[in-house]
């Protein structure tokens, strides 16, 4: 099998690119060569079971995206966590089971990166944005990116996103002007939530721990900085432009973020409802604030909650909005014409510890360490995805945006003058375990490639030393905990791994990462 995989490595970079409309990193042709006849076959499965569906319902499947913030792998109650951690989630673990749960899924290393990724089927290396964004900043999703609200609309899709955007706060950054038709959405991380309210906590004669202890105020930080808090939020129409988000839901504090998700659930609901009565199908991104650092007044003392955790009162509220996503679909006959796929943008800030998310894992949010990027997912399709799956294949973030084009069948307009990294992973979804099409990640950390994925197989890129090559060696099948990672073991990888990074490396020649400058 080890000679094998080096054979895949080697001869990855010898296979030139086919003539196909999405252009794929170079390491992934040799793997579509080499399954082309299976895959090709799986194709034909899909098709059918796709039109079967189209031709039942009389429109293509609707499309429901709920990423989550913080989540560390083995955080919810599938994974061994949940009700074990003080964090109940009995509808998410029931979701899990009626469909697919992956153990082997991938976001980038933080929020923002991961956001892109999903939007875009890009790296963020790629698009020119590759920093965590932070109030004040200029820089955004560059208007020359297709997101896949986009392509989604311009194929007829209804299109809505309601959470944390976090992808740029000018107006050209702005989910309405990224192919959205509506959108709900607060501007930045959940930190500057807690800015003001550590400030008054301060300044009161009450013995107090909070957050942020030098925070100077509201006013006094924008008199310091030019940076104006008063909007969190606003509420964006494709062509009308926004207008702030009115009350508690769109001013930044410690109630924000219950009050924020409650009424983007409330939303939620009338939308899938109203859109049901069109022709047309409908596709939700739902990037949701559980769980930040505020947690849920409602929910706080419910049975089985680690009160002291604020992420675990919130993860029960958005358990609750997930039922009323699910329990809305099936009441509106469209259950099994609705893909919903949900997953972690990464690994636990362990920076506010204890109230956090946890994970078993090594590393935490902002690591290319599997604690950092390997995550919680499942996905969920009545009659389409065969419960009780637990897949090991391979999943990436980047992939979602692939196989939505896919589901809705506009692959074809995926641009051509870029590299996508998602994968259409449709056949995993349909045709079961074994028929996912990733076999490797490239893990970056902001600008450098800082470690890869091949199979069971995950080096760890480092500076050299003394004429040897820096590379840990883990296989994280055996050893996720990352344990035992070491140099000498994986000897026999070293030239292999460097001809698929100079493969991957030399690709970029080609398909340029974007000029950062446009990000601005």
């Amino acid at each position: 099998m080890k000679s094998k995989i080096i054979f895949f490595f080697v001869i990855a970079i010898l296979i030139p690119l086919s003539s196909i409309s999405q252009v794929n990193d170079a390491p992934y042709e040799y793997y579509k060569k080499r399954n082309q006849d299976k895959w090709k076959q799986q194709d034909n499965e899909v098709d059918k079971k796709l039109a079967d569906l189209e031709k039942r319902f009389g429109k293509k499947p609707n499309i429901i995206y709920i990423l989550t913030d913080d989540i560390g792998w083995g955080e919810l109650g599938w994974q061994g966590g949940g009700k074990h951690r003080g964090t109940p989630t009995p509808t998410l673990d029931k979701m899990a089971f009626s469909g697919m749960r992956f153990w082997s899924a991938y976001a980038e290393p933080s929020c923002t990166p991961t956001r892109i990724a999903i939007n875009t089927g890009r790296h963020p290396i790629r698009t020119g944005l590759l920093s965590v964004l932070w109030p004040g900043q200029k820089e955004g999703l560059s208007p020359n990116e297709v997101t896949t609200a986009e392509l989604l609309s311009d194929a007829g899709y209804h299109t809505a996103m309601w959470g944390k955007w976090h992808m740029g706060d000018e107006p050209k950054h702005a989910p309405e002007n990224q192919g959205y038709d509506y959108a709900y959405y607060g501007l930045f991380n959940g930190a500057p939530d807690a800015w003001q309210d550590s400030k008054d906590l301060y300044d009161s004669p009450m013995p107090v721990n909070a957050s942020f202890h030098d925070f100077p105020g509201y006013d006094e930080y924008e008199a310091r900085t030019g940076i104006d808090l008063s909007v969190a939020g606003y509420i964006g129409e494709k062509g009308k432009g926004r207008e702030p988000i009115e009350g508690i839901a769109g001013k930044l504090g410690f109630n924000r973020q219950e009050a924020f998700e409650n009424e983007a659930n409330r939303q939620m609901i009338s939308f899938i409802k109203e859109k049901n009565k069109t022709d047309q199908p409908f596709y939700i991104y739902w990037a949701s604030y559980a769980l930040q650092i505020t947690g849920s007044k409602e929910h706080q003392n419910d049975p089985g909650v680690d009160k002291r955790n604020a992420q675990a009162s919130m993860m029960v509220l958005h358990n609750k909005h997930v039922e009323n996503v699910l329990k809305t679909l099936e009441e509106e006959g469209i259950e099994e014409n609705t893909l919903v796929i949900w997953i972690s943008d990464n690994g636990p800030m362990y920076a506010f510890y204890p109230t956090s998310g946890y994970t078993l894992l090594r590393g935490a949010k902002g690591d290319v360490l599997e604690g950092g990027v390997r995550v919680p997912a499942m996905a969920y399709w009545p009659g389409m995805i065969e419960p009780n799956q637990d897949p090991n294949d391979i999943l990436h973030v980047t992939d979602l945006f692939t196989t939505a084009c896919r589901v809705a069948g506009i692959k074809d307009k995926i641009p051509t003058d870029r590299i996508t990294d998602g994968i259409d992973q449709t056949a995993l979804l349909l045709l079961g375990e074994g028929n996912g099409r990733r076999n490797y990640i490239t893990h970056y950390s902001g600008s450098q490639l800082g470690a890869i994925r091949y199979e069971d197989f995950k080096v760890h890129i480092k500076e050299s030393h003394g004429g040897l090559p820096g590379m840990d060696f883990y296989n994280v099948k055996r050893d996720p905990g990352e344990k035992y990672g070491k140099l000498y073991p994986g000897l026999f990888a070293v030239t292999p791994i460097q001809m698929f990074m100079k493969s991957h490396m030399e690709l970029i020649q080609k398909y340029p990462h974007r000029d950062p400058k446009e990000s601005h």
